[in-house]
């Protein structure tokens, strides 16, 4: 279960990490009063669930309270990544002297967990570990033993974070242990002018099979793709390409993902139909894919099994009928194989919906879908 920024926050302050003074707000009117309350320049943050908030304009600063007022009307409603904003954080301005990166992570590869530190903070920890590999610190962190105050003060030396950093570490990882949470991340962390280390911002992510231990007040999203197609019965994944991509069974999925990244396209989306692939399951998921303003073609690889292929063409016909004029916007690539793949063919043939174009292979559906969305 992935937390806002501001139910982060909350939970740092519970366990003495500090963070910048501010509150929610659902309105512009909210905001404004909150700055007043406030009484310093503030910084007026979207509250979604995705990164890139701030290349998208979704943080933005204002001098008092009628600039917040103006600038969290221009971020409340705010699309971010198909991440609708219903709310703002408005804090006050923090201005940093450095920043750092911190994270402590559930290693499922090794089998435990993994601390990651390092000096440079502010920037996608994917393009620093991408760019400057030997600026992220990695260390492999025993269950048992955890972050006591050496490892803290090893992980600040390493990463070359000051002689304040190491506690603010240590009560890091508390909150992974005692939230019982899969990923807590600060980016940035950092170091005041008047040298306080000050969480600016916060990420995250807690076990939502722990949640009998633990009286949470976290909802899940009720707004958003993600939250749709929840309410659907849907596996879906927002991500940030153009490709939009519907499978049945997760390693479909997962292996379709890599082929279209291969055709050189970004999948927009992971979704799983699961086995049932019916007309009714077919429209939902068709819905959730071209309700992403971001998708330009749609990529179905279906592998008939339980559920045959002439079940799933008459799923896809079918959905299309009941989508009208909003399955004609943008191309769909289809892709049977397995049980009844010739008659399920035969079906879609026959049916000659404009949007509807059938690729034999898994590869060469790719890179129609991939040709497609560029547009070619």
């Amino acid at each position: 279960m992935d937390l806002y920024e501001y139910q982060a926050k909350e939970l740092f302050g519970r366990h003495g990490i500090p963070v910048p003074a501010g509150r929610v707000a659902a309105t512009p009117a909210e905001a404004r009063a909150i700055a007043a309350e406030l009484n310093t320049p503030v910084v007026i943050k979207a509250q979604v669930k995705t990164g890139g908030r701030g290349k998208a304009g979704g943080i933005r600063t204002a001098a008092g309270p009628v600039t917040a007022e103006i600038e969290a009307d221009r971020v409340i409603g705010m699309d971010i990544k198909g991440h609708i904003a219903h709310s703002v954080l408005v804090e006050a301005a923090t201005v940093p002297f450095e920043e750092y990166y911190a994270a402590f992570l559930v290693d499922r590869a090794e089998g435990g967990f993994l601390a990651m530190v390092s000096g440079q903070g502010g920037m996608e920890i994917e393009e620093l570990a991408a760019t400057d590999p030997d600026a992220l610190v990695r260390l492999p962190i025993d269950p048992v033993t955890g972050v006591d105050a050496d490892t803290a003060r090893l992980l600040a030396a390493k990463a070359g974070l000051p002689e304040q950093a190491p506690e603010v570490l240590e009560r890091l990882w508390r909150v992974l242990v005692a939230e019982d949470a899969l990923l807590v991340e600060v980016n940035p962390l950092i170091c005041t002018t008047d040298q306080r280390i000050v969480a600016l911002d916060g990420k995250v992510t807690l076990d939502g099979n722990a949640a009998f231990r633990h009286s949470w007040a976290y909802a899940e999203d009720a707004a958003g793709l993600e939250a749709q197609a929840r309410a659907k019965g849907l596996n879906y994944v927002k991500l940030d390409g153009n490709v939009g991509v519907i499978g049945n069974g997760a390693g479909l999925v997962m292996s379709t993902l890599d082929v279209v990244a291969g055709a050189g396209a970004a999948p927009a989306n992971f979704l799983d139909i699961g086995g049932g692939a019916s007309a009714k399951v077919m429209a939902d998921g068709l819905e959730i894919i071209l309700a992403d303003p971001d998708v330009r073609s749609v990529l179905v690889n279906v592998f008939g099994g339980i559920t045959a292929c002439d079940a799933v063409a008459n799923g896809i016909v079918t959905a299309l009928g009941l989508l009208g004029e909003r399955g004609l916007g943008r191309p769909i690539v289809v892709r049977l194989d397995g049980n009844n793949a010739e008659v399920g063919r035969r079906i879609l043939s026959d049916a000659r919906h404009p949007a509807v174009r059938q690729v034999s292979t898994m590869d060469g559906a790719a890179e129609t879908a991939a040709r497609l969305a560029a547009g070619a």
